[in-house]
């Protein structure tokens, strides 16, 4: 009954908007994108560059990278700030975007369920005020006492690990993050939506650290790249606020579609070109090695071809070797290794032939 009321009200709200409000985006200071989106606008967005849901193994809550901040020094030194950020899959997404500072991001993938699991990161990041807050709300313990802005993660994650989970602080949670979403954003949610968005939030509950089993979250956010740098988006205060406000300008926007597909990078590329705007980053983790087995590695390129791209966009993968660029590390278990691409050059020998 709560979830049909909730849904109601999402329509009623709709119906009553008014579409000259809608439409409203504050803008920066002369040409370029919107220094931050209406709620309108920011769903608009992702549901016409949207494809319908696909399918992939399994649920992917959270990387499976360990290594993967280990190309983040050069992967600065390549790119400027101010641009946008585009890539796939759940937090690592977040690190990313702390290290190369963009004026938006767009995360894709092909299964709807990553597009609400960075709906409930949304609402957390606007609902915390800091990074203790954050990890409270993620995975519903209490917040220990004498934690600040100058806690090492370490500690942070340490000093949360010796908390227990609370079924009151899960469901009220909860509450918050579908509020968040449907009252205060008035995102059109279904039924089916809020119930993937319950399972989510609730293996964040059930499981802790453990959502998967290696490498666990803590493990993840206390990793370093190579010089033994922490460099987590839960690293430091400052890594955290660079992710909270995009959050709350509307500007990191989750789009479901395949990259080899016909519409989602396409439909966002002519976004980007609009406004003017440039993709500094593109992290592809392993997609790559699904696009060639299913004969969609070409199509993939001419979509990438189309995208704003200048001299220092870069692509960030992860495979098992350093394809289309240098390697760092000697992954985690499963082998993996991040390197980084240059956009253009690896796009030159299909963009004749979008």
């Amino acid at each position: 009954m709560r979830r049909r009321l909730v849904i109601a009200f999402v329509i009623a709200y709709a119906l009553l908007l008014a579409p000259g409000d809608a439409g409203i985006a504050t803008r920066a200071a002369g040409t370029g994108l919107p220094a931050s989106l209406s709620d309108h606008n920011f769903w608009q967005l992702s549901v016409d560059a949207s494809e319908p849901n696909g399918y992939f193994r399994s649920e992917n809550l959270t990387s499976n990278e360990l290594q993967f901040q280990y190309v983040i020094p050069d992967l600065e030194r390549r790119t400027r700030p101010g641009n946008v950020y585009l890539g796939v899959g759940p937090e690592q997404n977040f690190t990313y975007i702390a290290a190369v500072k963009p004026a938006m991001a767009v995360i894709f993938d092909i299964r709807r369920g990553n597009l609400l699991l960075h709906l409930m990161y949304k609402a957390l990041f606007e609902l915390a005020k800091d990074r203790a807050d954050f990890v409270s709300l993620l995975f519903s313990k209490p917040r220990p006492a004498g934690l600040g802005p100058d806690t090492p993660v370490t500690e942070l994650f340490l000093k949360f690990g010796d908390v227990a989970e609370s079924r009151a602080a899960y469901d009220a949670n909860l509450r918050a993050i579908e509020d968040r979403l449907l009252k205060f954003h008035h995102l059109a949610l279904s039924a089916s939506d809020l119930d993937s968005l319950e399972h989510i939030y609730e293996s964040f509950y059930a499981n802790g650290y453990r959502v998967r089993y290696s490498p666990s979250y803590d493990e993840l956010m206390m990793a370093t790249d190579e010089e033994y740098v922490h460099r987590s988006y839960l690293a430091t205060e400052g890594a955290f606020a660079v992710v909270k406000d995009l959050e709350s300008r509307n500007l990191v926007v989750p789009v479901v579609g395949d990259f080899g597909g016909p519409k989602a990078i396409r439909r966002i590329a002519a976004y980007l070109k609009t406004h003017g705007a440039t993709v500094s980053t593109f992290y592809l983790s392993n997609v790559e090695q699904y696009l060639d087995q299913d004969g969609k590695a070409l199509a993939f390129c001419r979509n990438v071809a189309t995208l704003p791209l200048d001299a220092g966009s870069t692509f960030i993968r992860s495979s098992s070797r350093g394809i289309g660029g240098y390697g760092y590390g000697y992954g985690y278990g499963r082998g993996f290794v991040s390197s980084l691409g240059d956009m253009i050059s690896e796009t030159d020998r299909c963009a004749g032939s979008r």
